[in-house]
């Protein structure tokens, strides 16, 4: 393991979902906004050249909030690793990582911390099968190479 390799991870299945999703509903909202035009089903109102674009607004803030979930994605290298999640984002030394968790079940990875915390790492998705396995290898010879350097440092001191 060289000491510059690094980690860069993204869930692929959710973002290819959330974008196909997120067009579909900006469509959708489009399409709805050109047909609203004439008066309402009980007469007393009409669709004006607003409501137009409020349904085309709705569409865009609807199509925005579905890629927030494009938001995760892990980075590390030989000094830490950074997670960020759907809402808020770690930065960790390898010295706080206990290990790196994939439990049989479990919706995704997570890291083991000493204080017996666990993060989770959204962006490891059970989902993305052998991608997810994959990035998991690849952050526990991360971590292992930081432990190896770290006893190697006390035995040598």
């Amino acid at each position: 393991m060289s000491e510059t390799e690094s980690v860069h991870l993204r869930p692929r299945r959710i973002r290819l979902v959330c974008w196909s999703s997120a067009v579909v509903l900006l469509v959708v909202f489009s399409l709805l906004a050109t047909t609203l035009s004439g008066g309402t089903g009980n007469g007393y109102g009409s669709f004006q050249r607003g409501d137009q674009i409020a349904m085309v607004g709705l569409g865009v803030f609807g199509a925005l909030a579905l890629l927030v979930f494009t938001r995760p994605r892990v980075e590390a290298d030989a000094h830490g690793v950074r997670v960020r999640n759907i809402i808020g984002s770690y930065e960790l030394p390898w010295e706080v990582v206990r290990g790196v968790r994939f439990d049989r079940g479990a919706p995704w990875a997570s890291l083991e911390l000493h204080d017996d915390d666990l993060l989770p790492m959204v962006a490891l998705q059970a989902a993305d099968k052998e991608r997810a396995v994959e990035g998991v290898r690849a952050l526990r010879r991360l971590h292992q190479a930081h432990q190896a350097r770290l006893a190697g440092s006390a035995a040598g001191g």
